[in-house]
């Protein structure tokens, strides 16, 4: 039996500071192409200031999700990354996104879930979001498939 390993990107562009795109439909648009009917995807953001979670696509609920992470990592506040003439080991894109980099580190920047018969083994109330924190950015997400 031989596993087979697909990889895809999916695209993505933002338009404000913080935005969450349901990829769910694309994600199970590749494990469709893959031809993979048992195994897992791996969903995962290749950039510092993004996220990936699965929960529940409801726009009153998202409102909450982007309400709780101002909270906790308001833009506002002070963060080291931002004292761009401080660092000399990197050179800055002129952003002060310390807050973005916060966001991304609590929220994670992958998810694995399991494919059974070819489909995403999610119920119908979860989505999968790929979060950007640092908008407005053309961005992508990488979409391993990996199973028999």
């Amino acid at each position: 039996m031989n596993i087979k390993i697909h990889k895809q990107k999916i695209d993505l562009e933002s338009k404000n500071q913080i935005e969450f795109f349901d990829i769910t439909e694309k994600v199970q648009e590749i494990i469709e192409a893959s031809g993979v009917r048992d195994g897992n995807v791996v969903v995962f953001a290749p950039h510092t200031t993004m996220g990936v979670i699965i929960n529940h696509n409801e726009s009153m609920l998202v409102q909450d999700f982007m309400r709780i992470l101002y909270k906790i990592v308001p833009m506002d506040d002070r963060y080291s990354h931002d004292l761009f003439e401080l660092r000399r080991s990197s050179k800055s894109d002129g952003r002060s996104n310390g807050h973005s980099h916060c966001k991304s580190f609590l929220i994670g920047v992958s998810q694995t879930v399991p494919i059974e018969k070819g489909k995403l083994l999610i119920t119908e109330k979860q989505s999968i979001f790929a979060v950007e924190f640092d908008g407005a950015r053309k961005r992508d997400v990488i979409v391993q498939v990996m199973g028999i």
